[in-house]
Order: C-alpha cells, then structure tokens, then sequence
C-alpha cells in the first residue's frame, strides 16, 4: 500500500532498507522531539539523512537554551519624580523562544487534582466489568479473550503482510484494554522497575518514547509486582484483539469512518502534539480501545520480512540475536493509510521513539 505525501511515494512500510529509512524519517521530519532525531541516528548513524538530524538537533537545543542576560548597565539615579525603567528581564522573557513541544495548559474549568491510573475520558477509573480484569489500582484494565481462529495479514498492498494465513489461538489470554498510561508507567519507574521519562505527557495519555527493552522491564515489574504473567502480546495475538472477530481492512469495515482511530485523517478529537488520552475514541466489538491510530505498540515478535514461515498457532516469532522488533497499529501522528488492522513495522529493539508505546498481554491460568 503507496501513499504519496509531500511528493513522495511508498511511506508505507516496504521491503528494502532504503524504505524503512525513509518511512523513518518521514514520521520524524516535521517533530520538534530532539529524542526523535536521536533516534533515527542511532538507527541510521551513516543514514541519507543524518546531517540533516545532527542539525535539527542542534537547532533545537539551541532554541531551549534561554539568551543570556545582558550586561547590567551602569546604575544611574533615576530623575526626580520619575519612576525607573522597568527591569530587562520582562523583554527578555517575551522574546524567549518557546520550549520545545511543550504542553497545552489545562482548561481553567477542570479542578488541578492528579489524573487516574485507569482514566476514562471525565469519569473515575471504572471497575473491571464482566470480562475485564485488575490486579491492582495501578495496574492496567485488562479484557479477556476466548481461544479462536483467524486469518492473519493481506494478499494486497504491503509485501510485509503476506502471505495471508490461518491462526488459531489455542489459549484464551487477556490484553489490555487500554495502551499503558503515563501514570501507570510512573508507578513502574516509582517501584524502582522502569526509567524515568524526561517528557510531561499528561498522566492519563499513553506512555511513549518507550522502547521495546522499555516495554519488557515494565512487564517484568508488572509481574512481579502481581504474581501474574504479564508480557507482550504476541504479533498474532495483537491482530487477533485488534480485528476483534472482523476481517475487513478496519474492525469496522472497509473504508476510513470518522471517530474510530486516533490519526490525522481520522477525525476529532485529534492534535498534532500528542495523543489523546486514552478511551477518547470508540472501542472495536471486544471492548479495546484505540488499536488503530494513537501509538505504535511493541509486540514481541522479531522481525521478518514477510509471514513466510510464520508459525500458526499464535506464538510469538522469535530469532537468536534479535535486534529488531515489530510494532503494531499506527500512530496519531500518522494517515489513514497506516491504520488497517494488518499494518505492521519495525524498529530497533533498544531505539526510544516520541510515536512508540504498547499495551500488556496476561496469561489466564
């Protein structure tokens, strides 16, 4: 599947390294995130692009640091009856230039308390219904899926989605019902078991600028912290959740409608600084949020260059050595082109990136 945007062709994830370098770049080149930029370095240290990076990150550090303070002048009795001139750091202040990406301020009308570890939009964090499970205040909303069948991928568009095949899940396991929160991630690095993020996304937005080693300490805590077996969705067992029983290109049917994915051509609500926050846009028909659009998610598969091979019964792919991982479902940042359910990407297992996030699998013994 081609898109064309800015006049170039195949943003879409395509077979040669030479594409995922420029679908890379394309999803960073208007970010004012020096992490972004970072990234692609360490992805592409000798890239097309890297002394085009090196310069953005120049720029904007340059544009975070404040102006230095003029000489004080000579201090000189104002005249009489006169009241001395205002102080410069006023005119300072107003010239500085803005903090990089920087977040909107709150409505005034909304009470200054801390976001829920679950949120739903302007509601407390619901109790689990019947389905959903949660083994801690802090932890995230989980919903239960019955073991099934279906077909996984597309004979049509990217080559990386092929070939389509059957796959039956054996094992009934749960998946969070929502991507991990800023908040929920907060009480890992609080614990001790996740690094700090350096970004202040609201609280009840998804955790992002994670990588996949990111993504497995949080799971490992998580574990640890509940007695249960969390961990990473399969690849298999993420399309699976996220068609929710349907197999058109959308879990709601074949053509991009309004209201259901958080991306750029997808309606409102919709910002180009960050994601919504989570549960803002309609449930697919098991109840889970914002698999289309929003963040990329970490699975935990390796990376291949086609289902070749593929196992069927829902395991996750995994290769000695691994250095690259597969991310899943688009991003806010992204077109309605990235959101079909089969869509699929890589990124370096150790790489941070501002679109990247994920949500938590369960074992249900």
């Amino acid at each position: 599947m081609d898109l064309i945007e800015n006049g170039v062709a195949a943003i879409l994830p395509k077979d040669s390294a030479e594409q995922y370098e420029l679908a890379f770049w394309e999803s960073i080149k208007d970010s004012n995130h020096i992490g972004d930029y970072e990234a692609y370095l360490q992805a592409y240290p000798k890239g097309r692009f890297a002394a085009l990076a090196k310069a953005r990150i120049e720029r904007l550090r340059a544009a975070a640091k404040p102006e230095p303070a003029p000489e004080p002048p000579v201090a000189k009795p104002p005249p009489e009856k006169t009241r001395p001139a205002p102080p410069p750091k006023a005119e300072q202040e107003r010239k500085r230039p803005p903090p990089v990406a920087k977040e909107p301020p709150a409505p005034k009308e909304e009470p200054p308390v801390a976001a829920p570890a679950e949120p739903v939009p302007d509601k407390p964090p619901p109790k689990a219904a019947s389905g959903e499970v949660r083994d801690c205040p802090t932890c995230p909303v989980l919903v239960s899926l019955p073991s099934g069948a279906f077909t996984m991928g597309a004979n049509s568009g990217d080559p990386t989605e092929r070939p389509a095949h059957r796959v039956s899940i054996g094992t009934p396991f749960a998946i969070g019902k929502y991507e991990v929160t800023v908040d929920q991630w907060n009480a890992c690095a609080e614990g001790g078991g996740c690094p700090r993020l350096t970004s202040k996304n609201p609280g009840n937005t998804p955790v992002r600028d994670v990588s996949w080693e990111d993504a497995q300490a949080y799971v490992k805590w998580l574990s640890a912290s509940t007695g249960k077996s969390y961990r990473l969705p399969s690849e298999a067992e993420w399309e699976y959740a996220a068609r929710g029983g349907t197999s058109g290109r959308f879990w709601w049917g074949e053509q991009m409608r309004p209201g259901n994915a958080n991306c750029k051509d997808c309606g409102d609500p919709w910002s180009a600084d960050g994601p919504a926050k989570v549960g803002s846009f309609a449930p697919n028909p098991y109840g889970l949020h914002d698999v289309n659009g929003s963040v990329w998610e970490w699975v935990a598969d390796c990376w291949h260059n086609s289902y070749k091979g593929a196992p069927g019964d829902g395991r996750a792919w995994d290769a000695p050595g691994c250095r690259e991982r597969v991310i899943r479902g688009g991003s806010w940042r992204d077109g309605a082109s990235y959101m079909p359910s089969s869509t699929r990407f890589k990124y370096g297992a150790s790489v941070r990136h501002s679109q990247n996030g994920f949500r938590v699998a369960r074992d249900m013994k």
